[in-house]
């Protein structure tokens, strides 16, 4: 493996373990996390203290496939659509996990797009 590819994964790893030690997901406020690839945006509601994911949404799932417009009109989308789901499961609050990304672009528009749906992060 190439030199710098080892040492942004490394360094990308050391980013998300400082995140996580600072933010924790509960039953009542779970953690928003993000992952983003080059085609699609995934979101998930989780609970650390059990251990599982309480929702999630993505546009690769067949019920959000067909969401039309550039990659950050799509995210919003996928912001909106897992803050509609939380709502509906009684959660109002959450705390947001950008996974190492910087706040910027796709991992923005989901933190706005759940905001917008009524999420508070």
């Amino acid at each position: 493996m190439d030199r710098n590819i080892k040492h942004k994964k490394v360094r990308t790893q050391r980013i998300k373990k400082g995140i996580r030690k600072k933010i924790n997901g509960t039953q009542e406020r779970p953690r928003l996390t993000v992952y983003r690839s080059n085609k699609e945006i995934y979101a998930q509601l989780i609970d650390d203290r059990a251990g599982h994911t309480i929702l999630a949404v993505s546009t690769a799932m067949a019920d959000y496939k067909g969401i039309a417009g550039t990659p950050v009109e799509k995210a919003t989308a996928v912001g909106k659509a897992i803050a509609e789901k939380a709502v509906a499961a009684n959660i109002t609050a959450a705390v947001f996990d950008r996974n190492g990304y910087l706040y910027h672009g796709r991992v923005k528009a989901v933190a706005e797009g759940a905001r917008a749906g009524g999420l508070q992060l």
